[in-house]
C-alpha cells in the first residue's frame, strides 16, 4: 500500500489519461481543484452545468476549457441526468460532485433504468494519510448508511476491500471495530464484527483478512495488542477500519483531520464508477486527493 498521497499520486504518472465527469460544474471550487488536478495528472473532464457560468468562472481562473468539454444544463436535476448519462455512455471513469445536492445526485445515480448503481450497497470511503501510521488506511462508512444492517456492514467491506485491490492491494487486511474485543449482546456492533470475521473466513468478502471485533488501538498498534494479550494478526497493518455506524466513521475522521493532522480523500463506491464526494467545506487539497484516488481505481 502507498505510504502517504505523494506516492499514490506518483503512480498515477504513467497511466494512460482518465476522464473525469463533473455535475453541477458552476462553482470555482470546484472548477479550481479540476483544473489544478488536470496541470499534474494523466486526465480529461467533462463539466457540465451552467455552461456561461462555467465560462465565466473559468476565464476568471484563467482558463478556457474547450467547447467540447462542457455540457450545458439548466438545472441541478438536468445536470444530474447528464452527468449520469455520460459515464453510462462510457465517456467517463471518475463522476465528481459539483455544485449540486448530494441527494439529487445519488437519486439520479440510483435510478433502477437509467441509472450507474452496482448490485449492492452504496456506500462512503475515507482513505487518510496520518502522521504516524505507515501507510495510507481507509475509514468506511462515515458518510451514508447511519445503522447499517449486517447484511449492508458486508457490501460495506467487499466495497472498500475491491477499491484496495484496484489500488493494488492483493489481499485487504480489514478491522471491524467495536469499544471492546469480547462479543457481547449488549453491544450489537461487536456481534456483528464476529459476523464479519466468520463471513471472511467463509470467502464470502472476497480476498481478504477480517478480524473483529477490534477496538481502535489494538487495530492501529503492536504495542497495545502485545500489552492486552490479544493474538490479533493484523494488529499494527490494517488497511481499513470498519466502523460500527456513520457517527463514528465521522467523528473518527474529523477526529483525525482536526486533531490527529492528518490528510484526507473521499469516494462513494458501489456504483459502476467511483464518485467524488466532498463537502463543500472540503479544502481545495482534500478535492484534489480526492480526484487523485478515484482515477486511480476508477
Amino acid at each position: 500500500m502507498f505510504a502517504n498521497f505523494t506516492e499514490l499520486k506518483d503512480s498515477l504518472s504513467a497511466s494512460a489519461a482518465k476522464t473525469l465527469v463533473v455535475a453541477s460544474a458552476h462553482d470555482k471550487h470546484t472548477l479550481e481543484a479540476v483544473y489544478e488536478a488536470v496541470q499534474s495528472l494523466p486526465m480529461k473532464y467533462i463539466l457540465v452545468g451552467d455552461k456561461a457560468k462555467i465560462l465565466e468562472i473559468s476565464r476568471e481562473l484563467g482558463v478556457t476549457p474547450a467547447e467540447g468539454d462542457i455540457v450545458d444544463a439548466a438545472d441541478d436535476a438536468a445536470c444530474a441526468c447528464k452527468a449520469i448519462d455520460l459515464i453510462r455512455e462510457g465517456r467517463g471513469n471518475v463522476l465528481m460532485k459539483g455544485l449540486i445536492e448530494t441527494g439529487t445526485l445519488l437519486k439520479a445515480a440510483l435510478d433502477k433504468e437509467n441509472g450507474i448503481r452496482g448490485t449492492g450497497t452504496m456506500s462512503h470511503l475515507a482513505v487518510l494519510e496520518v502522521p504516524g501510521y505507515h501507510k495510507l488506511v481507509a475509514v468506511t462508512d462515515g458518510g451514508m448508511i447511519p445503522h447499517p444492517t449486517l447484511e449492508q456492514k458486508a457490501d460495506i467491506a467487499r466495497n472498500a476491500i475491491g477499491f484496495f485491490q484496484k489500488l493494488g492491494v492483493q489481499k485487504p487486511q480489514v478491522a471491524a471495530l467495536a469499544a471492546a474485543e469480547a462479543v457481547s449482546e449488549k453491544m450489537p456492533e461487536t456481534q456483528a464484527a464476529a459476523e464479519l470475521q466468520a463471513m471472511c473466513g467463509r470467502g464470502e468478502l472476497g480476498e481478504c483478512v477480517v478480524e473483529g471485533p477490534l477496538s481502535f488501538d489494538i487495530s492501529v498498534s503492536k504495542e497495545s495488542a502485545a500489552i492486552k494479550k490479544h493474538p490479533s494478526k493484523i494488529t499494527g497493518e490494517v488497511d481499513i477500519l470498519l466502523v460500527p455506524g456513520v457517527a463514528t466513521g465521522n467523528i473518527l475522521c474529523k477526529g483525525l483531520l482536526y486533531w490527529g493532522g492528518a490528510k484526507m480523500a473521499g469516494c462513494v463506491l458501489g456504483a459502476k464508477v467511483p464518485i467524488v464526494l466532498v463537502s463543500r467545506g472540503a479544502t481545495a487539497e482534500e478535492k484534489l486527493l480526492s480526484i487523485t484516488l478515484c482515477l486511480k481505481a476508477g
